[in-house]
């Protein structure tokens, strides 16, 4: 009889982690949406919200960048370069996960802040980074925590490029930053709409 409980134990300890599995690898259903984003993904609206009470860094400017980084893909990679036309060559940058942070930046983050066990492929952990660097770009560069467009700028050029500014010579980027700005705005008035039901979650929170 003990056995069989065993068994039965053990085959629904089974069934809840490919529960658990399944419900994190699922598909974002509208990345373009803030309150869909959420709905699918509840976790991460209290990771969101942690950075914004940690750094100082709305939101709807976390979502965008990463939007634009990874169309919210824990496992993004840069594209390969062709060789010959045809054959598969090196990635263009070592930039991985959520957030698409190179490696040596990623070692700076973490060194920085004693998060020696972060991950990029973890939400929790990208969105954490984006409010790390964002605030070192506000701080260092004045760049204001809700312009979207410029922090952009700087995540992808790095602080020392924006400050030569770099970006001035890429017209391409510079219509990506506007993309992110418009993507930043967007979330923010969809967020208007159904902050409130998430907010819930933090009506015990202490800090």
């Amino acid at each position: 009889m003990s056995q069989l409980k065993l068994r039965g134990n053990l085959l629904i300890m089974w069934a809840l982690v490919l529960l658990i599995i399944s419900g994190c690898a699922s598909p974002l259903r509208n990345i373009n949406n803030a309150c869909d984003i959420f709905d699918d993904k509840s976790g991460w609206y209290d990771s969101t919200r942690r950075v914004e009470k940690k750094w100082k860094i709305p939101i709807h400017v976390q979502l965008a960048i990463i939007h634009q980084e990874s169309k919210f893909k824990h496992d993004a990679k840069p594209p390969r370069k062709i060789l010959f036309w045809f054959i598969p060559g090196p990635r263009k940058s070592t930039a991985f996960g959520y957030a698409q942070v190179l490696d040596g930046t990623w070692d700076w983050y973490k060194k920085s802040t004693g998060n020696s066990g972060a991950d990029r492929d973890d939400f929790d952990d990208a969105v954490d980074f984006i409010g790390w660097y964002t605030n070192i770009s506000h701080k260092k560069l004045g760049i204001s925590r809700w312009n979207a467009e410029a922090q952009y700028l700087a995540y992808h050029e790095g602080h020392g490029g924006y400050k030569k500014r770099t970006y001035r010579k890429k017209k391409w980027l510079m219509q990506v930053a506007k993309k992110v700005k418009r993507n930043a705005s967007r979330y923010h008035s969809q967020l208007k709409q159904c902050r409130s039901r998430f907010e819930d979650s933090w009506s015990f929170w202490p800090f």
